[in-house]
């Protein structure tokens, strides 16, 4: 290789660099926006731990819980989840509810109150779906811990 070569190749390798690091998926707040951005969470939250105190089948699983602790958290993990800005600073869901005993039942309430309020708030179906899908692989940390 010739002196010549060298700043060419290097020009050369530093363009499929940056070309590569222009593919990689950018983090997007599109979710985050469709679900109303920070107050449309918090009212989705909100809304939930209402459809939660009048459900005598899983209302029991929260009868310890520091809400607004819970509500703070919960606001927190749905934000950073959809692409917003916020850090979820809570224990991970394999710990939060290892000795609850919660059963498919109970998770399937709680998804059926999520999608209750969400369709109330006229959240889009797609967002609903975009939501539901990041939030389905969490049952196996949650179910029979």
């Amino acid at each position: 290789m010739t002196v010549k070569q060298t700043p060419l190749l290097v020009a050369l390798l530093l363009c499929l660099s940056l070309s590569a690091c222009s593919q990689q998926p950018q983090k997007t707040d599109q979710l985050y926006l469709a679900l109303g951005a920070q107050a449309g969470l918090e009212q989705l939250v909100d809304g939930l731990l209402l459809e939660i105190e009048q459900d005598q089948q899983i209302v029991h699983h929260f009868q310890d819980t520091d809400i607004p602790r819970f509500r703070r958290l919960l606001i927190e993990q749905l934000c950073e989840l959809s692409g917003g800005p916020c850090t979820y600073t809570g224990a991970t869901m394999q710990e939060s509810h290892t000795g609850f005993q919660i059963s498919q039942a109970d998770f399937d309430n709680l998804v059926t109150h999520l999608m209750t309020v969400m369709q109330r708030q006229k959240i889009d179906i797609k967002a609903q779906n975009q939501l539901l899908a990041l939030l389905a692989p969490m049952y196996k940390d949650v179910v029979y811990r």
